[in-house]
């Protein structure tokens, strides 16, 4: 084992030894726990009122303050219980990234209501399926999703609130609302850890979304174990740490990626919120206006899906902007490009930046990898957090040896409870306490998570398994490559065939041979791919910046890309 592994495992041994401030215990299950951790989010959140007039977010020109979310998140929480909204009533978000969002899940789940954000990429259809399945007493929606629910809200009778309107004086208008409304003494919530505090839809790729059910309790634990990691990861890179503080700038993330997904909401929003930090929210992503971010507002950490962070490293403006506050650069959902760590090392030397690993599902908890360890270990996820369990197993269910490749199971207090109105998937999924995630990877022998692929992508060519993220990472070293998926396709000898669509970066020609030609240099021969088709517009993409397969399949089987 390493110095660099010893010492981190070391780090999170002492902080979570009996007695010690993140004190580990099993429960009669075999699930392990933090034994200090708050029981429910309301008390995880109280505390954060006490950052009072310190900033908290930067919206667009608008600053608020710590106290400025609070009074709005309680003036909602009085215009909920207005309304007969109440303990497990279900209350849902269809919005894009406003500082209202935030208020309103603050608000709901201060009340014992049940948070239920949605995916504000999808379509009509799919957010009043949503509504539907989650039984939503009230919608809170922004103008777009409005315009589009509007009728349907009405006709099931759905309490519908618009959140800054195009027009002013609507009269469902949430600011209109707040200022007509009294001000009433809220209720004080008597919740338990096992209440169900959010209902979060996946991003439902294929097929409808399911409704991740989480409790107080799975919550908690997960905004407790961001901090016992971030705390072992100090400990591990003091050196790194002091040349940040000696910078002088205040911690302030750069939050652009959806509020709707749990790398918004928990690993930012909520991690901030209770640690007393600073945000720069965006709208949406635009590599440009991050930069001016950037240096305008004195950005000390990015945390983005890789190909966001591919985005930035390689804009011809990185070069131009202030980047002296910038420190760290935080990825997960997919394993970390090798081009993406040797770009971070080369523009932000000593930076100190991390992955992991984590889903909707284990409300963001998993594994993660910082500092020294994660330039060290290019593709690892890093290890399982000390609240959880990882097993790798085959088909059969049967446990597999280190280094064999497998579906990740997962056993942790941060799972969710259930799939809601799913009884089907928690059938198939849910077994003695563990999840069935779906993703392909194998543990090394210091015990580090290696992602493959999510098991639904993996092609399967002529008995050999072949996983569309190594053959992308590979590809992605070639200077002219901008864009790469790789998918599978059928074929008649040999079941399937491995073929990449590809977006050719500007100013770039690249030839079919030319991939070929570095692909073999790179890759097995049965890896190489077969069939090559380019593409000029961007490939389709997710909330979570993940390329959609399936889409990028169909468009192919339609004769949608051009073939080499």
């Amino acid at each position: 084992m390493s110095q660099a592994v010893s010492s981190l495992a070391e780090s999170l041994g002492q902080l979570t030894a009996p007695g010690a401030p993140f004190e580990v215990n099993t429960d009669s299950t075999g699930v392990l726990y933090y034994s200090s951790a708050p029981k429910t989010l309301i008390e995880a959140l109280e505390g954060s009122r006490a950052f009072a007039d310190q900033e908290f977010l930067v919206y667009e020109g608008e600053r608020w303050s710590f106290n400025d979310m609070f009074v709005k998140a309680d003036q909602i929480a009085a215009l909920l219980v207005q309304r007969g909204v109440g303990k497990g009533d279900r209350v849902a978000l269809a919005m894009r990234n406003y500082p209202e969002w935030m208020a309103i899940f603050i608000a709901t789940t201060s009340i014992g209501a049940v948070i239920v954000p949605l995916n504000s990429w999808g379509q009509a259809n799919d957010l009043t399926f949503a509504i539907t399945d989650a039984g939503a007493r009230m919608v809170f929606c922004d103008q777009q999703r409005f315009t589009a629910l509007a009728d349907t809200l009405a006709a099931a009778d759905i309490d519908a609130v618009l959140v800054r309107p195009t027009e002013q004086g609507h009269k469902q208008d949430l600011d209109t609302l707040l200022a007509s409304g009294r001000t009433i003494p809220l209720p004080t919530a008597k919740m338990e850890g096992n209440d169900l505090v959010m209902i979060m839809y996946t991003s439902g790729t294929t097929g409808k979304p399911k409704g991740a059910a989480s409790t107080h309790a799975a919550l908690c634990q997960a905004m407790y174990n961001f901090e016992c990691n971030a705390m072992a990861s100090a400990m591990c890179n003091p050196d790194a740490i002091g040349a940040m503080l000696e910078r002088g700038y205040a911690p302030t993330a750069l939050l652009a990626v959806p509020l709707f997904h749990v790398s918004g909401c928990h690993a930012q929003f909520l991690a901030a919120l209770r640690g007393g930090r600073r945000i720069v929210m965006m709208y949406k992503w635009d590599v440009d206006k991050a930069l001016d971010y950037i240096e305008q507002e004195h950005i000390t950490s990015v945390a983005a899906a890789p190909s966001m962070i591919l985005d930035l490293l390689e804009s011809p403006h990185y070069e131009t902007t202030d980047t002296s506050s910038l420190f760290s650069f935080g990825t997960g959902g997919a394993a970390t490009p090798p081009k993406a760590i040797e770009l971070m090392n080369a523009r932000l030397p000593g930076h100190f930046s991390g992955t992991g690993w984590g889903m909707t599902e284990t409300n963001a908890q998993g594994a993660s990898l910082p500092g020294e360890l994660f330039v060290q270990n290019p593709g690892s996820a890093g290890p399982p957090h000390p609240i959880v369990a990882l097993d790798i197993r085959n088909d059969a269910g049967q446990s597999l040896t280190s280094g064999d490749p497998g579906e990740i199971w997962i056993r942790s207090s941060c799972n969710i409870r259930q799939y809601w109105n799913r009884p089907d998937a928690n059938a198939t999924d849910f077994s003695a306490g563990w999840f069935k995630t779906g993703d392909i990877g194998y543990l090394d022998a210091d015990g580090y998570l290696y992602l493959s692929d999510r098991a639904k992508d993996m092609v399967i060519r002529g008995g050999e398994n072949i996983y569309p993220v190594e053959i992308e990472n590979a590809l992605l070293d070639m200077p002219a490559i901008a864009e790469v998926a790789a998918i599978g396709l059928p074929h008649e000898r040999l079941g399937e065939e491995l073929a990449v669509v590809v977006r050719v970066r500007d100013g770039y020609h690249l030839s079919a041979e030319q991939l070929i030609e570095f692909a073999t240099d790179k890759l097995a021969r049965y890896k190489v791919p077969t069939r090559i088709f380019f593409t000029e517009e961007p490939l389709p993409r997710n909330a979570t910046s993940k390329v959609l397969k399936p889409q990028v399949k169909a468009t192919l089987l339609e004769d949608g890309y051009t073939a080499a």
